[in-house]
């Protein structure tokens, strides 16, 4: 009996030992987090504009860079170069994750936007095949693939900065702020360019008018680098280089063993999440205009309409998933789009303006279902020790095989097979994926705390709230001790 009394007064200490203490929950200030959305959303608006102009000049560039082969071919090749830059992005994930996760966030957040800004400088600089020959191709080709290992760093860093600046109930809607700027940039980048070619003619923009808005990207990225540079660093990190926990650096074998799970799964949700952002963003003014001979300027300027629309659907979808949950919203969008999405293709086929905005405002806002809920469900899969390192990891390597090769993918099927629904059969084929995935293997976290992360709150009052759901408050503690306990072991 004595026996038995002992062991339940030790099981007692342990779990008091295990309680949160007021003085644990952080209380978020709202401009602090407002200021943390602002900086990382221009960041990610400067690498969009890049993305945006470079989608939107594709014919163009395949023009002054691949000269001696024409037609789809030609297009191929632009793509084929905006693509390899997405097989560095996993080095520069690797690169700048793990020093996000030992250094910080803002300061690895504030290099990589240097860089890319240098990096996009540098391609309106360029002389062109005429001038130079193939060198002109060797050092396009070298400074894609200077942006994809900066941008390996940049979203997922821009991604786990906002995810623990901001409280825990408002996650979901200041993370959407993140695509926001994906958004206003791609707007800015592929807006700038709609311009320059109803003002400068097609001949000029060959000839130099192409360059302005890589020029224009370098101020871009100061203004953002200026920005990034006076943020304080977030709550999560700051806590955890004052714990114990963080003189163990997790190594790049710890992330591949120890959180293998969470890396399948963020894989799985970025595949579905990347081709139709990319099909969308990237891959539709070429289609529109080259596969299906819409009319390149009719095409740009209704691509930035179904844009600009999509600015409130996003935030509204984050604010929502605040209040139902992410997933709820996730698989929303991915049953839509396996409905949907042949029709919305056969509208943009029809060639008629009206029944063409409405296909392409189908997908948007399934896309914006996705871009209003990822950037804080897909921070949430890894712990504080391991979230810059593991988030980037995962992020670019799903991103670099499934995502930056849709434009590239779908031009070369439909080169082959002369389909114009094979962009719809391709996003039907990763929404079965997603639904898998998200159905089975994804973990609501709306309103939880990150793994890893005490409680963040807004208000002081919510605290007692969080001292009488221990449970709640802490329920990745067991996943986190099952880590360690085998990492002793091993």
């Amino acid at each position: 009996m004595e026996d038995g009394e002992t062991e339940k007064k030790k099981l007692d200490k342990k779990k008091k030992r295990r309680l949160l203490r007021k003085k644990d929950i952080v209380v978020v200030n709202p401009d602090t987090a407002k200021k943390a959305v602002f900086a990382s959303a221009v960041g990610n608006a400067m690498e969009w504009f890049d993305f945006g102009i470079y989608s939107y000049l594709a014919v163009i560039i395949g023009k002054v860079f691949f000269p001696e082969v024409s037609g789809s071919t030609q297009l191929v090749f632009a793509f084929a170069t905006f693509s390899v830059a997405f097989l560095v992005r996993p080095l520069g994930g690797m690169f700048f994750g793990m020093l996000g996760d030992r250094l910080g966030r803002k300061n690895i957040l504030a290099i990589t936007l240097i860089i890319m800004a240098i990096a996009t400088l540098s391609i309106g600089l360029i002389p062109s095949y005429e001038s130079i020959g193939i060198t002109a191709s060797i050092l396009l080709l070298v400074a894609r693939l200077v942006q994809g290992f900066s941008t390996g760093g940049e979203y997922s860093g821009a991604m786990t900065f906002i995810a623990e600046s901001s409280p825990d109930k408002k996650r979901g809607f200041m993370a959407s702020g993140l695509e926001v700027g994906t958004l206003v940039g791609y707007i800015c980048g592929a807006g700038l360019v709609t311009i320059l070619t109803l003002t400068l003619g097609d001949e000029t923009m060959l000839a130099w008018g192409w360059r302005i808005p890589f020029i224009i990207a370098a101020p871009i990225g100061f203004i953002g680098f200026y920005l990034r540079s006076n943020l304080e660093e977030t709550p999560a990190f700051e806590a955890m280089e004052e714990s114990k926990e963080h003189d163990d650096q997790a190594s790049m074998k710890d992330i591949f063993v120890y959180h293998k799970k969470p890396m399948l799964i963020g894989i799985g949700l970025v595949l579905f999440y990347n081709v139709v952002d990319y099909m969308l963003l990237s891959y539709m003014p070429s289609h529109l205009s080259s596969v299906l001979g819409y009319g390149e300027t009719k095409g740009l300027i209704l691509i930035l309409v179904v844009m600009f629309i999509m600015i409130p659907i996003v935030l509204l979808m984050g604010y929502v998933s605040d209040r139902i949950g992410t997933k709820r919203i996730i698989m929303g969008g991915l049953i839509g789009l396996l409905i949907l999405a042949i029709p919305a293709f056969k509208l943009i086929e029809s060639g008629d303006n009206l029944l063409v905005f409405l296909g392409l405002m189908i997908l948007a806002v399934f896309l914006a279902s996705f871009q209003g809920t990822m950037p804080s469900v897909l921070p949430s899969l890894f712990f504080t020790d391991v979230r810059y390192g593991g988030l980037s990891i995962m992020y670019n390597l799903s991103a670099s095989v499934f995502g930056g090769t849709t434009p590239l993918v779908v031009a070369f099927l439909i080169s082959q097979t002369m389909s114009l629904m094979v962009p719809a059969y391709y996003i039907m084929i990763v929404s079965v994926i997603g639904i898998i995935v998200v159905a089975f293997f994804v973990q609501e976290t709306s309103g939880r705390p990150l793994r890893g992360s005490a409680p963040a709150v807004e208000e002081e009052h919510e605290i007692a709230g969080i001292l009488n759901d221990q449970e709640e408050a802490q329920w990745w503690r067991e996943e986190k001790q099952e880590i360690t306990k085998r990492m002793e072991n091993e």
